[in-house]
């Protein structure tokens, strides 16, 4: 079989595998979308230490190294591109079961304009992470070995964010009695603006990082205590 596979390519496989189920569950039926989210916060703590772990083995030939970034990028398109899109239109889909779906439908003949502003807000979410990271895959390397603070700083904002970004907003979409779809589909054109800037934002340290997965930790108790609770009243 082509492909390099040892422990190194582990978690990258698993977060793809969540982000994969993460699509499938959101999308089906009529909609699930805070299962989704908890592939989503599954995704994020993979890749939260993939590449440490890939670190660890120090034997790792420049092919294996390549591999691990190519599937790694890859992965994330789907985690981190493609799921929170995903979730997005299950919350439409879902809408009539959770919450009142506001009557925002702008008709213009036989065309609805709001559901297509939303479906338009998903497709430049997904292309902009697409973009984000395939520019990282080919400049990155160039652009750490001309500035000498590169490996110290993001350009822009790291598609990953998504994990912690769209759980917080569908927390919102719980705790403030009102329809927070459209709030959900706005932040998704903003991350996507936010993917694609070049402003820098400082790569966290293990303090940093250990901040994260608190917050991610806390994010997943909410929301499956929410769900529960939800359920038990529907």
């Amino acid at each position: 079989m082509i492909g390099f596979y040892d422990y190194t390519v582990i978690l990258t496989f698993l977060s793809l595998l969540s982000g994969m189920l993460g699509i499938i569950v959101s999308l089906h039926g009529q909609g699930h979308p805070y299962i989704g989210v908890f592939f989503l916060l599954f995704s994020g703590l993979c890749d939260t230490f993939d590449g440490k772990v890939a670190r660890t083995k120090k034997n790792r030939t420049e092919q294996e190294k390549s591999f691990g970034i190519q599937i790694d990028s890859l992965a994330d398109l789907v985690s981190f591109g493609v799921l929170p899109g995903c979730i997005g239109i299950a919350m439409l889909h879902a809408g009539q079961r959770y919450t009142d779906i506001p009557n925002l439908l702008v008709s213009r003949g036989t065309i609805r304009v709001y559901p297509i502003l939303l479906f338009i807000s998903v497709l430049f979410y997904v292309n902009a992470a697409l973009i984000r990271l395939a520019y990282f895959n080919v400049l990155e390397i160039e652009r750490q070995q001309k500035d000498p603070n590169a490996e110290k700083c993001y350009v822009g904002l790291p598609v990953t964010m998504a994990a912690l970004i769209f759980p917080a907003i569908m927390l919102l979409h719980f705790l403030v009695p009102k329809d927070f779809t459209i709030i959900y589909f706005i932040a998704l054109s903003v991350t996507g603006l936010l993917f694609l800037g070049r402003f820098k934002i400082r790569k966290p340290g293990w303090k940093g990082i250990s901040v994260l997965l608190v917050i991610g930790f806390v994010e997943f108790i909410l929301v499956l205590i929410f769900r529960f609770i939800l359920r038990i009243h529907a």
